[in-house]
């Protein structure tokens, strides 16, 4: 495995190492969410969720879509995809 790759795993894997992000990732299994409505649920500050998006969508696990001056998040098919074959390669003793 490359360089590369392994600083593109690393980013995946970061998204799923923090109690809210995964607490995010679940809210937005049941469809498309606003940021107010994910700030809302979790009780944190913007400036905390806007941390936490980024990693989520750095990562491509997370799509963003502005509308107006909010953003709404959604799970990325591809990303999940991603994520899901970067853990089998790392795992695969016979990769």
């Amino acid at each position: 495995m490359s360089a590369e790759k392994y600083k593109d795993s690393a980013a995946v894997f970061r998204a799923f190492s923090d109690v809210k992000r995964i607490h995010i990732i679940g809210m937005l299994r049941r469809g498309e969410r606003c940021a107010c409505e994910i700030l809302a649920e979790l009780e944190i500050s913007q400036p905390t969720l806007s941390h936490h998006m980024k990693i989520l969508c750095d990562s491509g696990i997370v799509l963003p879509r502005k509308e107006g001056k909010w953003t709404h998040y959604s799970i990325s098919p591809e990303g999940v995809r991603h994520a899901g074959n970067l853990l089998k390669e790392l795992t695969d003793k016979d990769a």
